[in-house]
């Protein structure tokens, strides 16, 4: 009898580093989790009608490190709902400071894998929009395989985005904002660039300007952001 195959690990686009929380951080989390927190279930699908009391526009930010745009967004559009999925410990517990101490109601947070959690827990065409600011650039050839935006991803975009949604991602490595606008142009059957020169979009008003973007740029980096529509035709399963 032969031995049973071990399963193939995921390939992860993200490495875990838990880091070092604040008291204050981990206060957060013992305090305001059960409000802003929503634990992963696999395979339960959020109901965000019931999760935020409400039928406002569903946005999903993928890693939002320290929370302080997804912050800013939330009060300059409360007309969204938005859930934010970040697996950086520390970053969970300055987010959820935030939202308790400016009373920001329309965020809620997970902080498990993204790609399980898209998979998974969120119904076909139930968003209105998805973020992906400043993802990990895998820089090193080898390790292209790691990057968050592949042909999977944009076939999963294309399945969760109502007609009319929005992807919309920014980096600071040129070369992986050219391989996120090769991998959604691929598919123009479902997504339409918005990039009037059919590339890069000049920074939206809609995403504030991080203290690690400006950082960057005072150092001379250059910004690319990507934002495609997801079109009217439906993805068959």
């Amino acid at each position: 009898m032969t031995e049973p195959r071990p399963k193939h690990r995921p390939i992860r686009s993200f490495v875990l580093r838990t880091g070092r929380m604040t008291p204050g951080q981990e206060k957060a989390f013992a305090q305001y989790w059960p409000t802003y927190g929503v634990d992963f279930n696999p395979g339960e699908t959020l109901d965000f009608s019931t999760l935020f009391g409400n039928e406002r526009p569903m946005w999903v930010e993928i890693g939002f490190g320290d929370g302080e745009s997804l912050a800013t967004m939330a009060r300059d559009f409360p007309q969204r709902n938005y859930l934010g999925i970040e697996v950086h410990t520390p970053g969970v517990g300055r987010l959820l400071l935030t939202l308790a101490e400016q009373e920001i109601g329309n965020v809620r947070i997970m902080s498990a894998d993204a790609m399980e959690i898209l998979q998974q827990a969120i119904a076909p065409g139930s968003l209105a929009g998805v973020q992906l600011f400043f993802p990990d650039p895998w820089h090193k050839k080898k390790h292209h395989k790691r990057r968050i935006v592949q042909p999977r991803f944009v076939e999963l975009m294309a399945r969760l985005l109502q007609a009319g949604g929005i992807f919309h991602a920014a980096t600071d490595w040129e070369d992986y904002a050219r391989h996120m606008l090769r991998q959604f142009s691929a598919y123009p059957e479902f997504f339409e660039n918005l990039s009037e020169s059919n590339d890069f979009v000049p920074q939206p008003d809609t995403r504030p300007t991080t203290k690690f973007e400006r950082r960057g740029q005072r150092l001379g980096h250059g910004v690319w952001d990507l934002m495609f529509k997801r079109t009217a035709n439906p993805v068959s399963d």
